[in-house]
């Protein structure tokens, strides 16, 4: 299969969400004339990651998966005959959901997906409704299907998400962001995609966003190469802090040549002694006496 290229639309949102509508809907035309599959927000498009301790603005900003908002990618992806990742606050019972889903070039949802791993921490996100697990699909490409999976932002920092993701059966993952990205956020999406062997794919606000300054990433999950005397650098494209389009070309055949012969990811797994991984006994090897240094993720 040739290359599965992904759009990472780091734009800058807009004040309200009929323009962050028409951006998005201007950025995926753009992503489209540069030979992208799927287009990718970062996280919370509809309002820009714009929330609040406000709980009453927050269920006021929350759309239905049915809304005009979603059902406008829905038309435009069938119209591209590209898939498209938007991100929105999603109108929930009993609160909203962080949530994103994956259109595929026909215009049907073919992933939902809520943020699993909230950040209960702080006083916008911990009023939200956490998802409830991962979830793989298969999305058709015009050169054959491709196994995507998705996490988002704060996700990235459980090695657990991207695990389950690659246990399904996920070749790519798909990553909506809206924090910092530095040194050891860019560190985490890397050794995810290593030790998975999966392709990792992020896409942030640029900077002008508050706490936010882009490094949109992607990663192949190729470490090593046939007849190569070390290992490579995994990285495909890592945007600056401005606003722009960046393109990531995942190798499919390379990575599922990579996937069948090397040791990492599911080869030697030893399940039988994680027992402490999936315990409800409560495990404290910290004593946490106050607030995070650095609340947003």
């Amino acid at each position: 299969m040739p290359n599965f290229n992904v759009a990472l639309l780091q734009l800058l949102p807009m004040p309200t969400q009929d323009e962050n509508l028409a951006k998005g809907l201007a950025g995926c035309r753009l992503a489209r004339q540069m030979g992208a599959d799927l287009a990718l927000f970062p996280e919370m498009w509809n309002i820009g990651y714009a929330l609040t301790a406000d709980r009453d603005a927050t269920e006021q900003s929350a759309i239905k998966l049915t809304s005009d908002f979603i059902t406008q990618f829905e038309n435009l992806a069938l119209e591209l005959d590209m898939a498209i990742g938007v991100t929105f606050l999603e109108k929930h019972s009993p609160s909203p959901r962080n949530s994103l889903v994956v259109i595929d070039r026909f215009g049907k949802i073919v992933l939902h997906y809520a943020k699993v791993h909230t950040c209960v921490f702080n006083s916008t996100e911990s009023q939200l409704t956490a998802g409830a697990d991962f979830y793989a699909a298969d999305l058709d490409t015009h050169n054959g299907q491709v196994k995507i999976g998705a996490m988002i932002c704060y996700d990235r920092e459980f090695p657990e998400s991207a695990r389950i993701l690659m246990l399904k059966g996920a070749e790519v993952i798909l990553v909506p962001n809206a924090c910092p990205m530095e040194i050891n956020r860019l560190a985490q999406l890397r050794a995810r995609a290593f030790e998975n062997m999966t392709g990792v794919a992020t896409t942030n606000y640029p900077d002008g966003q508050p706490d936010c300054n882009g490094h949109s990433s992607a990663f192949d999950g190729i470490a090593y190469q046939p007849g190569a005397s070390c290992s490579r650098d995994t990285l495909i494209v890592e945007a600056g802090e401005a606003e722009g389009i960046f393109l990531a070309s995942f190798p499919m055949d390379e990575l599922r040549d990579y996937r069948r012969c090397e040791v990492h990811g599911n080869a030697y797994r030893r399940p039988d002694r994680y027992h402490l991984l999936v315990s409800q006994e409560k495990a404290e090897p910290f004593i946490r006496d106050g607030s995070p240094l650095h609340p947003d993720r």
